[in-house]
């Protein structure tokens, strides 16, 4: 999001250490960051779910990530074998992803294809039926036009194709403010027809989306919805001092960051919980 771990989805390992040397763990994550490693080990899991589900194992599939940001989940994909091609409109973003890209193995970096480009502007770029997965996360929460923007990924989306849409939760917009004492806004945050909201953390003025109107878009644009998830029900909400301690160097070592994912990944799935999660991924099937 703006920028989901293999298929199985396990935390990143970490560098082997040498043998007989001290193994040292680094320092920690700021809360941002482990709510962002929750975030994406979550997506992971719930995207490698759908297209088990749906591809034979060892196809390589051609996959679109639009926004696709620093690159996290197209270079996560590219790993498992598939073709990837990331649209990014930011500059400083999009150099971020070429830099991680360049990192990689030369049989990763050839599956991989990064282009600068608006979300709006798919149909420009590419064919009808020109990818078997469309990523979109995050990206609706910024756009202006999201009609035309769902409307353009559906559109080169292949007949049977998957699209994974990841949007912020209007239908719990009231609950940030609202855990934090700040009555105001949790009222005008609980009015129906309230979709904006502002990042806390960047100060950005942004919009949420209701799972019943994009059930009905996706339906519009004949990618009808298949499957929908809770992504951070508890996380987005918790106070920092709550969070798990994870350090750079032993992310696959926090029994507690595994103990949340779990907690996580039932909510996610299960109602009432997933209707309170900060963000929604919806996925649907072209027709």
């Amino acid at each position: 999001m703006p920028e989901a771990a293999v298929p199985g989805g396990s935390v990143p390992e970490a560098a082997p250490a040498t043998a007989g040397a001290a193994v040292s763990p680094g320092p920690s994550l700021a809360p941002g960051a482990v709510r962002e490693l929750l975030r994406e080990e979550l997506l992971s899991r719930q995207l490698d779910e759908q297209i088990v589900a749906r591809y034979p194992v060892g196809r390589r599939l051609r996959i679109l990530d639009v926004g696709t940001g620093r690159g996290l989940q197209a270079l996560r994909l590219a790993r498992a074998g598939h073709a990837i091609t990331g649209l990014e409109s930011g500059p400083e973003l999009l150099t971020a992803a070429r830099e991680a890209l360049a990192a990689e193995p030369a049989g990763i970096q050839e599956r991989v294809r990064l282009i600068e480009g608006d979300s709006r502007e798919t149909g420009a770029h590419f064919a009808p039926g020109s990818f078997d997965v469309v990523l979109c996360h995050g990206v609706l929460m910024s756009s202006p036009e999201p009609d035309a923007v769902l409307a353009g990924l559906a559109r080169v989306l292949a007949p049977g194709g998957l699209l994974s849409l990841v949007v912020r939760n209007a239908d719990a917009l009231a609950l940030g403010p609202g855990l934090a004492g700040d009555w105001a806004g949790a009222l005008s945050a609980l009015d129906p027809d309230t979709t904006a909201f502002t990042d806390e953390r960047t100060g950005r003025a942004l919009r949420a989306d209701r799972l019943d109107a994009l059930t009905a878009t996706l339906a519009g644009i004949a990618a009808p919805l298949h499957v929908w998830y809770g992504v951070q029900v508890f996380s987005e909400w918790a106070d920092d001092a709550t969070l798990p301690v994870v350090t750079e160097g032993a992310r696959d070592h926090s029994p507690d960051l595994e103990r949340l994912l779990a907690a996580e990944d039932r909510a996610g799935r299960t109602d009432p919980y997933r209707r309170t999660a900060a963000l929604l991924h919806l996925c649907g099937v072209r027709g």
